[in-house]
């Protein structure tokens, strides 16, 4: 698995840092957001995670990122969320992790233009430090292997390793073991609709309330890749997420929301990771457009997306 996840870096011909366009020191850079089509969580393991396997798919809600070099040795981070202006935000401790690994000695200021929901189901800080290690990489043209890359990126968060590519992929593992998935996306998935509730849940807090009743084996993230790696739209059976019945129960405010996008007219709602974030599909804008507008009259965050392949020739970053 490693070996492919090697080769599918080292053939990205287009990832987060080798779209970047930079200016003296100044680089900006895209970092895409991500559902889940599956999460099949497997079991407990011994060092506190559990073991899962998840298809996840890029899609094209960003935040965009500005680093710049300065000349004070610090690294500091502004984001337009003030709450997240920290050192403990994912996309500083990337720069720091970097730097430390190099024994690098530089400032970098990180402007972050947050756009993706905080603590979503989404990925959004994962997305972020992937991205900035990646710039951070083409930027200063760093000596760092794919394997590096991969340590680090599984050091920061289970996310993260697959942020390095996006795109398509199924996660195995902590989420380390990326595998890519054929750039293949279903006329009936063509439009998401992303609807964030208006509260946040805790993976952690998730993981650990999660029952053993409700762990999966890993059958159907297996037949959503090998469906898509044919060429075919999976089985909605198999768009499985084993947190979803335990999320809905111990949220209400999710199970609402799910109720208020299939009345809207959503023939079919999944929830992304670990939530609170839902998603429904569509296959024409005109009907995807009608729910939106009719979920954003009830109050509601919603973010009308596609699924976006970055490595795969779409131009993110300027």
């Amino acid at each position: 698995m490693l070996d492919k996840f090697l080769v599918s870096m080292h053939n990205a011909r287009m990832s987060h840092a080798q779209r970047a366009q930079t200016s003296n020191d100044v680089c900006f850079v895209r970092a895409y957001a991500k559902i889940n089509l599956t999460l099949d969580v497997l079991g407990h393991r011994a060092d506190g995670y559990h073991d899962l396997a998840t298809v996840m798919q890029t899609v094209d809600l960003y935040d965009t990122i500005c680093l710049t070099a300065t000349g004070d040795n610090r690294v500091k981070l502004v984001c337009t969320k003030p709450e997240l202006s920290n050192d403990n935000n994912l996309a500083a401790r990337a720069v720091q992790l970097v730097l430390e690994r190099l024994a690098i000695r530089q400032g970098v200021l990180v402007e972050l233009h947050k756009r993706i929901p905080v603590a979503a189901g989404l990925g959004g800080g994962s997305s972020d430090a992937a991205a900035v290690m990646l710039a951070l990489q083409q930027r200063w043209k760093l000596q760092l292997s794919p394997s590096e890359l991969l340590d680090m990126a599984t050091s920061l968060g289970s996310d993260v390793p697959f942020f390095l590519t996006g795109g398509l992929a199924l996660c195995e593992g902590r989420g380390e073991r990326v595998t890519a998935i054929a750039t293949y996306w279903p006329g009936s998935m063509r439009w998401l609709l992303l609807l964030k509730p208006a509260i946040s849940v805790s993976t952690a807090a998730v993981f650990r309330n999660l029952p053993p009743s409700d762990y999966t084996d890993d059958t159907h993230s297996r037949a959503v890749s090998m469906a898509l790696n044919a060429g075919q739209a999976p089985k909605l059976e198999d768009l499985h997420n084993s947190v979803e019945r335990s999320v809905l129960e111990d949220y209400p405010e999710v199970a609402h929301a799910r109720t208020d996008l299939l009345q809207a007219g959503a023939s079919f709602v999944r929830l992304s990771g670990t939530g609170p974030t839902l998603f429904a599909t569509f296959s024409d804008l005109a009907r995807a457009q009608r729910v939106k507008e009719q979920l954003l009259t009830s109050g509601y965050e919603v973010y009308l997306s596609r699924a976006i392949h970055p490595n795969a020739g779409d131009v993110c970053v300027y």
